[in-house]
């Protein structure tokens, strides 16, 4: 089984940049087609970036020209580079496979823009 754990959240200004990493435990990791996800208060999960194994990537209209998802399989990392942050974009992210798998949500990393 795959454990992905994430970092890089914070408290950034309206404008400012944060980068998100999310690194997973197995080799096998560089097989899956990755997402980066968020979720804000009172609000469903959504799927905010994604990545195949090959690194083509694909993004959520609300984010596109401003985030930038990669992903490092030596590493069995995936990045996700925000910038222009946006108060409405203050949400916990995860990262999953794509689709995702329940047994494989982990705790997340907090972003939260001040406007």
């Amino acid at each position: 089984q795959v454990q992905l754990a994430e970092s890089g959240g914070g408290l950034v200004q309206a404008g400012g940049s944060l980068r998100l990493s999310c690194a997973a435990s197995r080799s096998i990791f560089s097989l899956y087609t990755m997402g980066w996800y968020r979720q804000a208060p009172g609000k469903q999960r959504e799927l905010v970036a994604r990545i195949s194994s090959g690194g083509s990537p694909g993004y959520a209209d609300s984010v596109k020209g401003r985030f930038t998802i990669s992903r490092d399989n030596a590493k069995n990392t995936v990045y996700l580079q925000m910038n222009s942050l946006k108060p409405e974009d203050t949400a916990v992210y995860s990262c999953n496979k794509h689709p995702p798998m329940e047994e494989y949500w982990g705790q997340g990393t907090q972003v939260t823009v001040s406007a």
